[in-house]
């Protein structure tokens, strides 16, 4: 949907001017940080009354998401995942988003419960705790016990999230419209990366899937009882309602009690690093999200997991192309690393496939030649991610979620063991994956998926030529030939929409009156942005007036 249409700005016209208001603001300190105006630094401060012209872009724009809300919270998590397209940096900045947020009263729970799973909680509970343990983004979750006695947890959706969720993505869809035609922001596949985006938290929205996800894990894990993972209860469940087996141990961020109990923190790290190599490795379906929070030490050495609304899931194909990756890696094979990441990336038409051979041969020999024990494998993938994102390589979602993951598993390892290397822990992976790949069984899946391809090929073939030769006689077969040579006026286009976006914006901002204002009448921000649109539209006039045309014709003239 284009973003200049009035049905939709009229539609979402109030939380229009909420994230206009704010972007506004957050824009202002970003201009207003770039000039040496001492009076003018406290002006603009974030909600916790922080200064904001004193703080990076890169914070401003974190501190700007969380401000926005939980959807735009989300959107930064997922970015967090993809330092192929923000950088290492910034998704590290990111990372920081904190999903927290205040507390849905109980009696509004109590009624989401109630109207999900159609009868009271005195019917549904033994006992339901108003109070939430926690309360995120999404939902929140509250201590209960059933009829029959189980110790329960209930994650219950905030009331009406789901439809406030819907304007956001409404709305981004919209931005990243008008993102797309921008030069500052292509390498970072607004549209491409805001549909992922959209994918990903409607399916979080759904608590059947997280139930099924669960029901998943514990299949996978039946025969091992070295991890827990807490038994969903189906009749108490729904699209907005989880019920799930209440675990209580120590949570691994809790060092100091982990210690007292005279546990062995090196073994900890290593057996919690083998069941996520095994999750990836062996069954392609991983916990997405091991932060120390999200872990437990139960008694009996026992590792449980908690909160699988985000997980991973690998293809038999990607997981080969991932092994090769880790492999070529440990092995100082630059070639299939450069040709592994060139295959399964999107490459720009303009890649310059010499220049990234050489920087990827000269992170093989760099990383190549370190004793694994000393192997950092955390800054070994963000140089990687940052090599491939100067190229603007754009690797799939489920390797750039898969990287974090590894990633923050280390990380937290190494809050246990600090000497923890990921890299010697996956040492068997490596023959187990060689093993696998040799096996007779393996050979003939692949064997089977090649004939099938290209049987589907073979079908699929004679049609479309023909197709394609019918359109030819026809005289309906074109060529689209992409123009290099038209930046003067594509500039031109983008700061004409950036003026016109701009002067709309800052339009609705006076007609809400958007504090702060003037004279009760006057929103300052509309004013100021109305004033910088002005300026846009005399900058675009005196361009045109040098060039003499909006296009230059003579440019495009035959022969």
């Amino acid at each position: 949907m284009k973003i200049t249409t009035l049905p939709h700005l009229y539609r979402n016209v109030n939380r229009w001017g909420e994230i206009l208001t704010i972007l506004s603001k957050y824009g202002l300190a970003d201009w207003l940080s770039s000039f040496d105006l001492h009076f003018a630094k406290g002006w603009l401060k974030d909600s916790h009354g922080e200064t904001l012209t004193t703080q990076s872009r890169q914070t401003r724009i974190r501190l700007a998401l969380t401000e926005l809300g939980p959807t735009f919270i989300k959107l930064g998590q997922i970015l967090s995942t993809r330092p192929d397209i923000v950088g290492v940096p910034f998704a590290g900045e990111l990372a920081h988003l904190q999903s927290e947020v205040d507390a849905t009263p109980g009696d509004a729970v109590c009624k989401v419960v109630e109207a999900e799973l159609g009868e009271s909680v005195d019917e549904l509970f033994d006992a339901f705790n108003p109070t939430p343990l926690a309360s995120a983004s999404i939902g929140q979750v509250h201590a209960a016990r059933l009829k029959t006695g189980e110790e329960v947890v209930v994650k219950v959706q905030h009331p009406n999230i789901d439809q406030k969720v819907r304007i956001d993505l409404d709305i981004l869809a919209g931005l990243a419209h008008l993102a797309e035609g921008i030069p500052e922001f292509v390498n970072y596949r607004p549209r491409a990366t805001t549909a992922e985006f959209q994918r990903t938290l409607v399916r979080e929205l759904d608590f059947g899937r997280e139930e099924r996800n669960m029901l998943q894990f514990i299949q996978n894990f039946k025969d091992n009882s070295t991890i827990k993972i807490p038994r969903p209860f189906p009749k108490y469940c729904t699209s907005r309602v989880l019920t799930m087996e209440r675990i209580q141990g120590t949570k691994l961020s809790d060092r100091e009690a982990i210690l007292a109990a005279g546990l062995d923190m090196q073994e900890l790290a290593r057996r919690g690093a083998e069941l996520y190599l095994e999750m990836i490795f062996s069954h392609g379906f991983y916990h997405a999200d091991p932060h120390p929070g999200n872990i437990l030490l139960l008694e009996g050495n026992i590792i449980g997991l908690l909160d699988f609304g985000m997980v991973g899931r690998l293809e038999e194909s990607l997981r080969e192309d991932i092994e090769n990756m880790l492999l070529a890696i440990v092995n100082s094979d630059e070639t299939t690393l450069t040709d592994v990441i060139i295959r399964i990336g999107d490459v720009p038409f303009n890649l310059d496939e010499g220049m990234l051979r050489l920087e990827i041969a000269d992170f093989v020999g760099h990383y190549g030649n370190q004793p694994l024990d000393q192997l950092d494998l955390s800054s070994l993938l963000n140089e990687m991610m940052e090599i491939i994102r100067r190229y603007h390589v754009m690797l799939p979602p489920q390797i750039g979620l898969l990287l974090k993951t590894l990633i923050m598993l280390e990380g937290t390892a190494r809050e246990i063991n600090p000497r923890f290397s990921l890299i010697e822990v996956m040492q068997p992976f490596q023959k187990e994956v060689i093993q696998r790949r040799l096996s007779p069984k393996r050979k003939i899946q692949k064997v089977r998926r090649v004939m099938l391809e290209v049987e589907q090929l073979l079908e699929a073939l004679p049609g479309r030529l023909n197709k394609i030769l019918a359109q030819v006689q026809k005289g309906q077969f074109d060529v689209h030939l992409k123009h290099r040579g038209l930046e003067p006026s594509v500039n031109r286009l983008v700061l004409g929409m950036l003026a016109s976006a701009l002067f709309l914006g800052s339009s609705m901002l006076l007609s809400l009156k958007v504090w702060p204002v003037l004279f009760d009448k006057i929103s300052v921000l509309g004013a100021l942005g109305c004033g910088l649109s002005f300026l846009l539209g005399l900058r675009l006039l005196r361009a045109i007036g040098k060039s003499g045309h909006l296009e230059r014709r003579d440019d495009f003239r035959d022969g």
